[in-house]
């Protein structure tokens, strides 16, 4: 349940003001592969696919273009990626290294991905390995944001539950004492 509460939260922001790349997605994406129902994996790129049209075509008014499908494709592989986090048999439970390396994995990830298709489908750069160099050099300040918000949202989206449990076992009878 509470990685919908997550999704829906990350979906939620989107459509409040914030700052540019700071935002929950890739922790939300993470956490729904980890502790979300594996049928369900659809369900969070589905709603980010469709805020995606929604802000594009609705309230900016852009068109939609192939680079969509990119950010799309990256929300999937994220939640895929996030699968390698869930608790199972043959490994122990998702720790903190674990967590924080999925959760800068997927800021380089789309840092990587998102401005090679800024360099690849629009004019702004030169098709040249100094113009890709530029772009991702353009795209740094929105990169330490994606960080700090990833690392951020994935620290408080992992740890609740964590906390949670340690505050629950804290409260449970310890035993009864014999007369």
């Amino acid at each position: 349940m509470l990685a919908y509460v997550f999704v829906l939260f990350a979906v939620a922001v989107r459509f409040m003001p914030h700052p540019l790349a700071f935002t929950p997605i890739a922790a939300a994406l993470l956490y729904f592969g980890a502790r979300g129902p594996r049928r369900q994996l659809w369900v969070p790129l589905a709603l980010l696919a469709a805020v995606d049209v929604i802000l594009t075509k609705i309230v900016y008014s852009y068109p939609l273009t192939w680079d969509h499908v990119v950010t799309w494709a990256w929300y999937a592989a994220i939640l895929l990626f996030g699968t390698a986090l869930r608790k199972n048999d043959l490994r122990e439970n998702a720790n903190w290294l674990r967590v924080g390396g999925a959760a800068l994995g997927s800021s380089v990830s789309f840092f990587v991905v998102s401005n090679f298709a800024v360099w690849a489908g629009w004019g702004m750069y030169p098709k040249t390995l100094s113009g890709l160099m530029t772009c991702y050099a353009a795209g740094l300040p929105f990169f330490r944001r994606g960080v700090a918000g990833d690392l951020l949202f994935t620290a408080i989206m992992f740890g609740v539950p964590a906390v949670a449990a340690v505050v629950a076992r804290s409260y449970k009878p310890h035993g009864t004492a014999a007369a």
